[in-house]
């Protein structure tokens, strides 16, 4: 694990600590702030270390962590960090991961009742202490015991692409309900996170109640959780054929997924969307910025500030409400897209560069599948077929090549059959360029799988990394490094070989490699798949930024494959990635010049 991943993890740990010994709520958000801004970081924080001035440079990081952080950096641990743990049982991190129990209950049952984990809640349950808490009541128990009947899941976060389709589905269903007059999901499904914790979807009805019974009463929901006038949350299950990635997803996998459907009136619709969609920080930004105004945010909409609590209960007339372009204006913002909505300084964003971020129609070429030659599923004219419909002028045809066995690699005679065949569907068939290539292993040693001979005579060579993919950081960076500067090579392919939630990849020094993929010419891919997503975004907002190429790739086996493109553009989305700098948004002249420019 990088210094990165692990001082963000330190920096979150203590933000939650603190939140349970009652701490002064700003230090508590600032550490909070600090491991966000760790985790999304691109360079190494490890060498910046011993230079006060370049820490305090990055926003979130100011002179106190940046301290923290060189203390980390020279002695593996921070010690503020270990009297915390010394202090806070570490059972009750447990405890508060529990859906309906934030950092003041967990420390009154701390206090009050000595509970330290999850043993110890669950006792406090059935003895009835807990409900004899101040604020607790017979309801609330019975909600943090059906939340306890699913803590495994609730712990686990779910993958964009499985939970994208139920949320989907929930939301039409809900639509299709008489005096449904308007429904969508939100939360960090709708900001195109990679992972979710949980589904939420709003919704406008003439009957509410029959709303929420469309969801309580829908296959597929195995628990009711809570049941309200304006808010039901149900356990769904989650279907167990997962197509190929089901294996891969298996156990690390949540059995079911919480959603929570809301219903909220026609005139609040944009807030409530805006409050719901988050994030947190980036709403926190929005309330500021409201009140510098001298305004009131919330999902109702936004208010004249008077001073007192629930506007909207009190006959308030909002300033905004309808719609979330209505209140971002209101705001003096320009309406930030879903995806930018993190803190990131999306809210003074130029409009030229809201502009230029890539749109979801804006793909042309897919340079990146498979087909029956190697591990695919389509032979080559029907996955050009299935190109050619979806509008793209450009297929590359990307077998695997003979270290990828278990692939069914093609060895060098084989690649050269098959480089024929594919020119050959190029001429017979219209409408699409169909041009042959490989997906070339990078070898351990930073070599390529074939020889130079063999690349030249292929029209676009992806180079990505299969195997050895916990190799050392030094090592992976100069395997990586020869293959991004091979002057054979258009484009790397998910260049960290990642799969999310079941193994990190290789850890590289991304300043490095973006600076030589520059300068080398070569396009770094965003991997649309799901499971991989891999340039994840904030590497996306890296390469962005210094000027590198990018490619969306579907990595396509099978013709559903080519839908994964929407999780890969919400992932360039979130990485603020300008259309120009997207190899398959452009003309297949341009295209077809960059990629005979390598050859």
């Amino acid at each position: 694990m990088s210094a990165n991943a692990r001082l963000a993890g330190v920096f979150e740990e203590m933000s939650r600590l603190l939140e349970l010994t009652g701490a002064n709520r700003f230090k508590v958000n600032a550490y909070a702030k600090a491991g966000r801004v760790l985790g999304d970081l691109t360079d190494d924080v490890a060498l910046m270390a011993g230079d006060p001035d370049a820490l305090t440079a990055i926003d979130g990081i100011g002179k106190g962590t940046a301290e923290k952080i060189a203390e980390f950096t020279e002695t593996g641990a921070i010690e503020e960090h270990k009297a915390l743990k010394a202090e806070v049982p570490a059972g009750l991190l447990d405890v508060m991961r529990v859906p309906g129990l934030g950092p003041k209950t967990v420390k009154l049952m701390w206090d009050e009742l000595g509970v330290t984990d999850i043993d110890g809640l669950r006792g406090s349950i059935a003895d009835g202490s807990l409900a004899k808490l101040p604020r607790m009541g017979a309801k609330s128990v019975e909600k943090i015991k059906a939340s306890l009947q699913h803590a495994a899941a609730a712990g686990k976060r779910l993958p964009i692409g499985v939970a994208r389709p139920i949320a989907v589905m929930i939301a039409e269903r809900i639509g299709e309900v008489a005096g449904v007059r308007r429904t969508a999901y939100a939360g960090s499904l709708r900001r195109g996170k990679e992972t979710i914790g949980d589904i939420d979807v709003l919704c406008v009805a003439d009957d509410a109640a029959a709303a929420h019974e469309a969801l309580r009463s829908m296959p597929g929901v195995i628990d009711v959780i809570a049941a309200g006038d304006t808010k039901t949350s149900v356990r769904f299950e989650i279907a167990a054929d997962l197509g190929r990635w089901g294996k891969a997803l298996g156990e690390s996998g949540p059995p079911s997924v919480q959603v929570d459907l809301r219903t909220v009136p026609a005139e609040s619709w944009g807030a409530a969307m805006m409050y719901f969609t988050g994030s947190k920080e980036h709403n926190v930004k929005l309330r500021e910025r409201a009140q510098s105004r001298g305004l009131t945010l919330n999902e109702y909409g936004l208010f004249p500030d008077d001073g007192e609590p629930a506007p909207q209960k009190r006959g308030v007339q909002p300033e905004a409400s309808e719609t979330e372009a209505q209140v971002f204006e209101a705001l003096g913002v320009r309406v930030v897209p879903p995806e930018l909505r993190e803190d990131r300084g999306e809210l003074d964003v130029s409009e030229a560069t809201l502009d230029a971020i890539i749109g979801y129609d804006d793909i042309k070429a897919e340079l990146h599948a498979h087909t029956t030659a190697s591990d695919g599923e389509l032979s080559i004219r029907d996955l050009a077929g299935h190109a050619r419909n979806r509008g793209f002028h450009t297929i590359a045809v990307t077998d695997h090549s003979r270290s990828s066995a278990i692939a069914g690699g093609l060895e060098i005679d084989r690649l050269r059959e098959h480089v024929e065949a594919v020119r050959e569907t190029n001429e017979a068939y219209d409408g699409i360029h169909v041009l042959p290539g490989s997906e070339v292993d990078i070898l351990a040693d930073g070599r390529l799988d074939y020889p130079d001979d063999v690349l030249e005579a292929l029209d676009v060579v992806v180079a990505s990394p299969h195997a050895a993919l916990t190799q050392e950081p030094k090592t992976a960076q100069q395997r990586m490094l020869a293959a991004v500067t091979h002057p054979l090579v258009h484009i790397i392919g998910h260049p960290t070989g990642r799969l999310i939630g079941r193994r990190p990849g290789l850890e590289l020094d991304w300043p490095e490699l973006i600076a030589a993929a520059i300068e080398h010419d070569t396009a770094l891919e965003i991997n649309a798949h799901w499971m991989r997503l891999d340039l994840r975004d904030t590497h996306v907002r890296a390469a962005a930024e210094a000027g590198a190429k990018i490619a969306i790739d579907c990595d396509v086996h099978a013709p559903g494959d080519y839908d994964n493109l929407h999780y890969g553009l919400l992932t360039a989305r979130r990485g603020w990635l300008p259309k120009a700098q997207c190899v398959n948004t452009w003309t297949a002249k341009k295209l077809h010049a960059w990629l005979k420019s390598k050859r």
